[in-house]
């Protein structure tokens, strides 16, 4: 496994459900260019940690959206298998009613080129922060049992956000709201000299 960020995000064509449940057979992640994508991959449908996840971002689906970000889930299960993931209800171990689309990856040469695939078998539970002209800003892959934190993910894209609007860097912890720092000695003295109380 390598590390992609700064590099062109791997381009895919593939099958998707979208979220009217309709399959989407030329899917491709190119089409989005002019929004930025968070792209994660889970292991398996029908499995424990995954649709806490799938669920933790279907809620969060409207902020990424306010903020020009397309959600896009990634396994190596069929489109058919999503499908009747999906019209499963949560109480019954589904996802239900999830507003973003879900690849499938039968062959795994999408989680092959991003280098999270697990023995030649499933993936890891990798995460990409996608800009706008299609490069890979941010990554992060958990093991098996390590769920992600969706609040980390859309602090990353708000800090993206600003870094690409005004210039400056986030620091350690930075959330949407509050000071950054000048790319510059000067202006990391002076934000650590006003935050060095916090």
């Amino acid at each position: 496994m390598s590390l992609i960020v700064t590099r062109p995000a791997p381009d895919f064509t593939a099958t998707a459900v979208l979220p009217d449940n309709t399959f989407k057979e030329d899917f491709r992640l190119s089409d989005f260019r002019g929004k930025y994508v968070l792209l994660f991959f889970y292991p398996l449908n029908f499995t424990f940690v995954c649709p806490s996840e799938i669920l933790a971002f279907n809620k969060a689906v409207k902020e990424f959206e306010e903020n020009n970000c397309q959600l896009i889930g990634v396994s190596i299960d069929s489109a058919y298998s999503h499908l009747a993931w999906k019209k499963t209800k949560v109480n019954d171990g589904g996802i239900g009613d999830i507003q973003y689309p879900l690849v499938a990856d039968l062959d795994k040469s999408i989680s092959k080129s991003y280098e999270v695939l697990l023995n030649d078998s499933i993936a890891l539970r990798g995460l990409f922060l996608i800009d706008r002209d299609g490069v890979v800003r941010h990554q992060v892959v958990n093991d098996l049992p390590l769920g992600r934190n969706v609040n980390e993910a859309l602090r990353i894209l708000h800090a993206l956000q600003f870094t690409e609007k005004h210039g400056e860097v986030c620091p350690a912890n930075w959330n949407k709201g509050e000071d950054a720092m000048k790319p510059t000695a000067a202006g990391v003295a002076e934000y650590l000299s006003a935050h060095a109380d916090k």
